[in-house]
């Protein structure tokens, strides 16, 4: 027979045990710094893309900067949006309900994921888009 004392067989499983609330806050606490750095280089780039045609934005998101800070910021404020709906869930939500609303919040921001990274990829690997010229009219001169 083994003998476990009371803080053995709690250790690692206390408030700061992995899946503990502690360390959700770390990682809300990450993601909120690494969006504080993100965010004005989204902007700076939303921003250089605001009036273009489609063929200008499909080649502005092809060029490494614009995509990777797009990808990056999405990823990362999604992932906050995750962690933060499930703490949320946690604290109001009762047992079924909990469950229920920490996959849907789950599936909703990996589809978002998932969705932006697709389409910065279609964009980065789209063949080069020749610009739309206005039809030419002839001038007959007599």
């Amino acid at each position: 027979m083994r003998y476990l004392t009371p803080r053995k067989a709690a250790k690692g499983l206390g408030a700061a045990g992995p899946g503990s609330a502690t360390a959700h806050h770390w990682s809300m606490t990450v993601s909120s710094v690494a969006l504080m750095i993100l965010t004005p280089a989204f902007i700076f780039v939303i921003a250089n893309a605001i009036g273009l045609p489609h063929e200008g934005v499909v080649a502005y998101f092809s060029r490494p900067y614009p995509a990777i800070v797009t990808a990056l910021f999405l990823i990362v404020g999604l992932l906050h949006y995750i962690n933060g709906t499930q703490i949320m869930i946690d604290d109001y939500l009762g047992h079924t309900e909990r469950k229920v609303a920490v996959i849907a919040a789950q599936l909703l921001g990996w589809a978002v994921i998932a969705a932006a990274v697709y389409a910065l990829v279609r964009m980065a690997l789209s063949p080069a888009v020749a610009p739309v010229l206005a039809p030419v009219t002839a001038v007959v001169v007599q």
